[in-house]
């Protein structure tokens, strides 16, 4: 899976003890130093940036990253990118830059935080109805085919079969459709509603659209990372609280969200969603306190 795939330190996936072996252990201090730095800018726009509405100086976000061993020239060539794709906006003032984001950059990060934070809050009631898309792209057309798997997986969907897409929540059939007209590939595509038949097994088409005990396995190197965090100070709170957003910001990627009756039992995911909403209602309110008294410090320069 993409988007740092590491399950954490001495973590070991269920295949893996049902051969009784162990994975190599891999430290915490590792895992941080191959966070991308720009993944990680983003995940600190939307969680302070973000609710403060107001520019940031380039060395308060120097700094900030500096935090998780991120080095200055890779933080502005981080920053470099972003406003190249055109989610923030540089602003000289004297010999010093600040950046704002863009109203493209809000949009991207308002929707990423409400998908985010909503991610994992309730469980709606499934009636057992099921949106299939079918949509065919040539083998050859490698970036198309990556696209639509990147974009349709990001909605929710999982592919039992090349060309077969389903969700078993019905409600994301305009979401596809965006996605297939942002592609050019809505005019010959198909989709429908239906329930599951009386041939073969829900359970089996479940586990050939996703891959679930990846995701478990990443639930529970979640659950074993935050679950013992006590940060002492202001300084260790801003950095467990940006690390738990970036963690669990991959999450409505890697998890479908299946109805209950579909999931394995034991699923860990209920679990780290507790624990998410929990830890961010603790820690947010003396992480924005932290980084705003960084922002107006920086400031005064």
């Amino acid at each position: 899976m993409s988007d740092g795939a590491s399950r954490g330190p001495g973590r070991s996936t269920r295949a893996d003890r049902a051969a009784g072996g162990t994975r190599p252990v891999v430290s915490r201090r590792r895992e941080v130093g191959d966070v991308s730095a720009r993944s990680l800018l983003m995940t600190m726009l939307g969680e302070y940036v973000l609710p403060q509405g107001r520019p940031v100086w380039t060395s308060v976000l120097v700094d900030a990253l500096a935090m998780f061993g991120v080095e200055e020239k890779s933080a502005r060539q981080s920053l470099a990118r972003i406003a190249a794709e055109g989610w923030l906006a540089s602003e000289r003032v004297g010999r010093r830059v600040r950046w704002a984001l863009t109203p493209p950059g809000r949009r991207l990060l308002t929707e990423g935080a409400q998908r985010i934070y909503d991610f994992g809050s309730g469980e709606r009631t499934w009636d057992g109805t099921w949106l299939v898309v079918l949509v065919s792209v040539p083998e050859a057309k490698r970036d198309l085919r990556h696209r639509v798997r990147t974009q349709l997986t990001w909605a929710g969907f999982g592919s039992p079969e090349p060309g077969v897409w389903i969700t078993p929540h019905a409600d994301r059939e305009a979401e596809a459709l965006g996605v297939l007209k942002e592609l050019g590939l809505a005019d010959d595509a198909m989709s429908f509603t239906a329930t599951y038949g009386a041939v073969g097994s829900e359970a089996a088409m479940v586990a050939r659209a996703w891959d679930l005990s990846e995701v478990e396995d990443r639930y529970e190197t979640f659950i074993d990372e935050f679950t013992g965090l006590r940060p002492a100070d202001g300084d260790a709170v801003l950095h467990d609280q940006t690390m738990l957003v970036h963690e669990w910001r991959r999450f409505p990627f890697l998890d479908p969200r299946l109805p209950s009756k579909l999931l394995p039992a034991g699923w860990s995911g209920a679990k780290a969603a507790e624990l998410f909403h929990d830890r961010h209602a603790e820690w947010g309110p003396v992480a924005l306190r932290r980084w705003e008294e960084l922002a107006e410090g920086h400031g005064k320069r």
